[in-house]
């Protein structure tokens, strides 16, 4: 039965003569019986055949002037519905304003009792927010050692901007050995399940992670040759198309190239951005590893905190908050899949069964979040509008637009108010961290 609340009330006499009876079921989920007077049904009823008068369209008369009398026995089961349908939601309404009741799903009508001339008498299953009694917060032990960098860190790092930003030179056609860069063009001839067809394949001669058939072919090829070869690849080869198969290749050598690593001076410091020499690049790129591995080891530390405070608080959890969070991580893991290129429409997913083996993961989440509310709330934990007008800015940035047009739209798609509750849980989560008894490793 479709539940809609109404602006309207019906007679406060009859509102206050109404009986009812709240009951507990379990956890967060409440029952609550309404007995509606008969008075009250009858008065609704005669607005409701009054209101289909004046639409209904009846042989005989002109709209609105058919006797009430005619309209009450053409339309027996209409009026009877749309009287309960009226007359549940005002009741619901009032009483849970009265009882202070902040409920968080759906109202579900399990029993119905109504007959004419009579009372209406319903009952009315729910469920509410939970009352969050904070334990004790400050002072939780995580095992947590502050990260440090060592120059060795550093250096590989260098390393690794270097090797991006090497070139590779043609070098003069002789016979291929360890280390060059071969440029080939591949194709395979039988075998493969669908076929391999690569122009300009760079392959590294001797490389320890290639295929070995590879190596053994290149070796002591020259610019020009052809050959062809057998690879046979494990059952759990990355690629399906090749995986337990004996693969024929055709390969030939186009170019053999040399790598060139840029040297570590301070022209190739100034190349890379504003930094003056090439100290100043090593103290940038410790600070951004500093920076990285800080965020880590405070996101482990503060995943501890909160299975900490999970375990330590026991309340019951609203289903419908529930259902909300698997809902959240289910479409948050499929659109990770779908920028992976996976297409997730042709997916045969079981969803109670997904349902069912996010339901623990997601009533801890739940947990944590109202955890953290309430904790935000004692210690007046606040998103301030200079870090929300920040953010903003940041988003701006992100998508080359205005920020008044960023703003505009993030407050139109109600993005704003997350961000501003996103902020402060982070806030929370520091407060917890900064307060936390930290333990070495």
């Amino acid at each position: 039965m479709p539940v809609r609340i109404l602006a309207s009330l019906p007679s406060q006499q009859y509102i206050h003569q109404r009986k009812f009876h709240l009951a507990l079921v379990e956890g967060c989920k409440h029952s609550l019986e309404i007995t509606v007077p008969a008075p009250a049904v009858a008065e609704q009823m005669e607005k409701v055949v009054a209101d289909i008068a004046k639409k209904a369209k009846m042989p005989g008369f002109r709209p609105g002037k058919a006797p009430l009398s005619l309209v009450k026995s053409r339309f027996p089961n209409e009026i009877r519905q749309e009287t309960v349908d009226q007359l549940i939601p005002k009741y619901l309404e009032e009483t849970f304003k009265k009882e202070n009741l902040q409920v968080v799903s759906r109202p579900n009508i399990v029993d119905l009792h109504f007959h004419d001339g009579e009372e209406l008498h319903f009952k009315v299953e729910f469920e509410v927010a939970p009352e969050v009694e904070l334990g004790t917060y400050t002072g939780i032990a995580v095992k947590y050692t502050e990260p440090v960098v060592a120059d060795e860190d550093v250096d590989q790092r260098l390393e690794g901007i270097r090797e991006q930003r090497a070139e590779y030179i043609n070098i003069d056609p002789r016979p291929a050995a360890e280390g060059d860069y071969a440029a080939v063009s591949l194709k395979s001839v039988s075998g493969a399940e669908k076929p391999v067809e690569r122009d300009d394949l760079q392959l590294k001669v001797g490389d320890a992670d290639a295929v070995k058939e590879f190596n053994e072919a290149l070796l002591g090829m020259s610019p020009g040759e052809e050959k062809e070869f057998d690879v046979t690849y494990p059952e759990d080869y990355a690629e399906a198309n090749l995986a337990g198969r004996t693969v024929r290749f055709q390969m030939k050598l186009n170019v053999l190239r040399r790598k060139e690593l840029p040297a570590l001076d301070d022209e190739f410091a100034q190349d890379l951005g504003d930094y003056k020499n090439i100290e100043e690049l090593k103290g940038a790129i410790r600070a951004s590893i500093q920076r990285e591995r800080d965020n880590e080891a405070r996101g482990e530390a503060k995943t501890q905190i909160l299975d900490a405070l999970v375990d330590s608080h026991t309340f019951p959890v609203p289903d419908a908050y529930v259902d909300r969070q698997v809902q959240n991580n289910v479409e948050q893991q499929l659109q990770q899949l779908a920028q992976q290129g996976i297409d997730v429409s042709k997916m045969n997913l079981d969803w109670a069964k997904l349902r069912d083996s996010q339901k623990d993961r997601a009533t801890r989440d739940v947990k944590a979040s109202l955890l953290l509310d309430k904790i935000a709330e004692k210690e007046n934990v606040v998103a301030l509008q200079d870090e929300v007008d920040k953010e903003v800015q940041r988003f701006a940035r992100q998508q080359r637009k205005p920020v008044a047009q960023v703003r505009m739209d993030l407050e139109k798609n109600g993005v704003l108010g997350r961000i501003a509750a996103q902020i402060r849980t982070e806030k929370t989560l520091n407060f917890l961290f900064d307060q936390a008894r930290k333990e070495a490793k």
